[in-house]
């Protein structure tokens, strides 16, 4: 994890009880709580290792409308708005600028999808701006490369991956939340079918209802009670630089992507890259994400490593009594590829004469938890009332985040939905619907 990525402090006694018990301190579940506690219920968020240990600190810490789904775009919308709100009613600079984002590419077919994406900007009323190739290159500061055109998101921007979940939890735990880190859910109670509790490390807390915001976790966790959750994680790797010239907020290409964070430095990465895993889990799913893998997935490598024994992916299920042991498991951190280290680093050089000199300070891998769709799960989980699962969001989840939140939310206090909920539903994985690939 970065080594920026502030820690908070832990609320050490546990309550017996909570109107609703958040399984994962990632970013979903800390707005959750955040939107919960607010309404005056009581919640406790319990998590196994540190608040945003995992994704949510591990991310370009990208907040776009740009080439959303369709189906993502309204809880996008809000999620804009929620990031400004978030930062005046927690009194927490969360390092969200609408500093808009900026894409630039030589391939004609991407273009083409971009250009095509106008429709959907124009019927969201999202400000999207085609650009010609000669803008492009003006806009991102570019050289030695010649681009067809791009495209400028004007009002999106970026937040801070190492402030933002750590902080929204504080605000949670202000307005009653207790954080409880270094706690892992061993088990839910279960009475009668109904969620009636989660049995922790370190007691049983009783409550009326359970969102699973585990990431890359929940489909372990659920598997434990029957429920079936299609996910699987593909490995990236990512880096931030020492503090570097100004060349702009974000900046995409096809070469590497560009985040400036708050103190200077950059978030870089070269998008689509990754490694996919072969685990117990990922056969068990291969069915369900072969259309995905065919698709997608061609610059993905896949092997085989310390993730088919252990992990969220690894044989068993929910591996609790060996967390409990390892302490390296409860905070997913493997390793960056250094291939794509000095990949990225030399592409950036070479494509941005203002950062010839970039150096990097630190580089960190994540696993990003992904659904045979690519559109998230926000949804109750059917037949065990009081159980509801926030996860899969297949990499748009950090930006989504907030908006997402506020979704569970509002479903676990049976509260109505600011948008449908109908295309994050669980069932739609499991039940035989056709799926459509989602945006990614």
């Amino acid at each position: 994890m970065s080594k920026q990525l502030i820690r908070i402090h832990s609320d050490e006694v546990l309550p017996a009880r909570a109107d609703v018990v958040v399984i994962g301190g990632g970013i979903i579940g800390v707005t959750a709580a955040y939107f919960l506690s607010r309404q005056g219920l009581s919640v406790a968020v319990i998590e196994k290792g540190q608040v945003a240990g995992e994704q949510s600190s591990r991310n370009w810490g990208w907040c776009r409308q740009q080439n959303r789904d369709y189906r993502e775009l309204p809880v996008s919308i809000v999620s804009m708005r929620l990031w400004d709100e978030l930062t005046t009613e927690t009194g927490h600079d969360l390092g969200f600028r609408r500093c808009g984002l900026r894409y630039a590419t030589d391939n004609p077919a991407q273009l083409a999808e971009w250009e095509a994406w106008q429709e959907v900007a124009r019927q969201f009323g999202v400000d999207s701006r085609m650009l010609s190739g000669e803008d492009a290159a003006a806009m991102i500061g570019s050289s030695g490369r010649t681009w067809l055109g791009g495209v400028h998101s004007v009002n999106d921007g970026k937040a801070e991956p190492a402030l933002a979940a750590p902080l929204i939890a504080e605000g949670a735990r202000a307005r009653g939340a207790t954080i409880h880190q270094n706690c892992l859910a061993l088990g839910l109670d279960v009475t009668n079918g109904a969620v009636t509790g989660v049995v922790t490390e370190r007691g049983l807390i009783r409550a009326d209802a359970v969102l699973c915001a585990a990431g890359a976790w929940a489909s372990s966790f659920c598997r434990g009670y029957g429920v079936s959750f299609p996910q699987a994680s593909v490995r990236q790797t990512a880096m931030r630089t020492a503090p570097a010239p100004d060349i702009g907020g974000a900046v995409y290409t096809p070469d590497c992507t560009l985040t400036r964070r708050v103190d200077g430095s950059y978030t870089m990465a070269i998008s689509g890259k990754g490694r996919i895993e072969i685990t117990p889990q990922a056969l068990r799913y291969t069915r369900e994400f072969m259309p995905a893998f065919i698709k997608r997935f061609k610059n993905v490598t896949f092997g085989i490593g310390k993730s088919f024994v252990e992990g969220p992916e690894a044989l068993g299920g929910w591996q609790g009594e060996k967390m409990i042991a390892q302490d390296h498991l409860r905070v997913l951190d493997p390793e960056p590829d250094p291939r794509l280290v000095a990949k990225t680093l030399e592409r950036v050089r070479k494509l941005f004469p203002a950062l010839a000199g970039i150096q990097v300070a630190e580089s960190w891998g994540g696993y990003v938890d992904c659904t045979p769709d690519s559109v998230p799960v926000i949804s109750p989980v059917d037949g065990m009332a009081g159980f509801y699962l926030a996860a899969g969001c297949s990499g748009h989840g950090f930006g989504l985040g907030p908006g997402l939140g506020l979704l569970a939310a509002q479903l676990v206090a049976n509260d109505a939905p600011f948008a449908d909920v109908t295309p994050f539903r669980l069932s739609r994985l499991v039940d035989g619907s056709r799926l459509e690939l989602g945006s990614i």
